[in-house]
C-alpha cells in the first residue's frame, strides 16, 4: 500500500497537469484518432480525433484507476478500509473537535500508524469512495472510450454535466493535496513519511530520503510526458495529425 501511495502521487501530478494542459490550450501541438475497434476506442464508440494533450491525459488515467483498483483492493485485504471508513455517527461531532483544534493550532493527538482521527477519517473517505469515483465517472463522458453510437445514453448523461462536475473534483484533489503535505511536514515529518513511504512507524530519514528520490522521479516523468516524447508511444493507438 506504501507504493500505492507513491503512485498515486505520481499518476496525480501528471494528470492534474495534462488536465489544465487540455482546459487552456488555444493549439494543441499534434491531435490523435484512436484505431477503431482499439483500446482507445472500442466497439460502441466513434473514433474521436482530440488533442494529444488529451489522449496523453487519458492515457495516464489507465494508470491512475488501475493504481486505484489495487489500493481499494489491498484496503479490505489487509483490514485497512477500518481506518478510512466511519462505522460510528460520533464521527461527525469528533469530526468538529478535530477541527478545532486544527484551527488553533493545538494538532489533536492521535497516531496515524493505528488510526486517524475523525476529521481525517472522512477526508480519506471522500477522497477515495466519492471524489475519485466522481473524476472517472465524469471523465470517461467526454473521453474517446464514450460510447457515443448510443444515443439513448448520450441524452441521459449531457457532456456539459460531466465537465460541470469534472473540474471541481480536480480543484478537490489539489486542496486535499496541498493540506495533506502541509499537515504531513508539521505534525512529524520523518515519522509521517517513514508511514508512507517506507511502512515503518520509526523516526528516521529514510522516509525523507525515499520522498526525495520520488519527487526526482516526478520531474523526471513531468518531462518525458510531454507531446515531444509522447509521440511515438500515441502513434501504435493510432495516427496523429496536425
Amino acid at each position: 500500500m506504501g507504493w500505492q501511495h507513491f503512485f498515486n502521487m505520481f499518476f496525480m501530478v501528471l494528470i492534474v497537469r495534462t488536465g489544465l494542459q487540455v482546459r487552456n490550450e488555444k493549439k494543441a501541438p499534434a491531435y490523435f484518432t484512436p484505431k477503431a475497434r482499439s483500446f482507445f476506442s472500442p466497439k460502441g464508440s466513434t473514433p474521436k480525433k482530440v488533442s494529444i494533450s488529451q489522449w496523453i491525459h487519458q492515457a495516464l488515467d489507465v494508470f491512475w484507476m488501475l493504481n486505484g483498483l489495487i489500493f481499494v483492493v489491498l484496503l479490505f485485504v489487509t483490514g485497512q478500509w477500518m481506518k478510512i471508513v466511519p462505522t460510528s455517527w460520533d464521527v461527525f461531532p469528533n469530526m468538529v473537535s478535530a477541527g478545532l483544534q486544527y484551527v488553533s493550532l493545538n494538532w489533536p493527538h492521535e497516531n496515524g500508524w493505528l488510526h486517524y482521527n475523525a476529521l481525517q477519517m472522512i477526508a480519506y473517505f471522500v477522497t477515495v469512495f466519492i471524489a475519485a469515483p466522481l473524476a472517472v465517472i465524469s471523465g470517461i463522458r467526454f473521453s474517446t472510450w464514450w460510447p457515443d453510437q448510443n444515443s439513448r445514453l448520450t441524452k441521459i448523461y449531457p457532456v456539459e454535466w460531466a465537465r460541470a462536475i469534472h473540474f471541481p473534483v480536480m480543484i478537490y484533489f489539489v486542496a486535499f493535496t496541498a493540506v495533506h503535505v502541509f499537515l504531513v511536514m508539521f505534525t512529524g515529518v520523518l515519522k509521517n513519511l517513514n508511514h508512507m513511504y517506507t511502512s515503518r512507524d520509526v523516526v528516521d530519514g529514510w522516509g525523507l530520503a525515499i520522498f526525495v528520490g520520488s519527487l526526482i522521479v516526478i520531474a523526471a516523468g513531468w518531462v518525458l510526458t510531454k507531446p515531444l516524447f509522447m509521440q511515438p508511444i500515441a502513434e501504435k493507438f493510432g495516427s496523429l495529425s496536425k
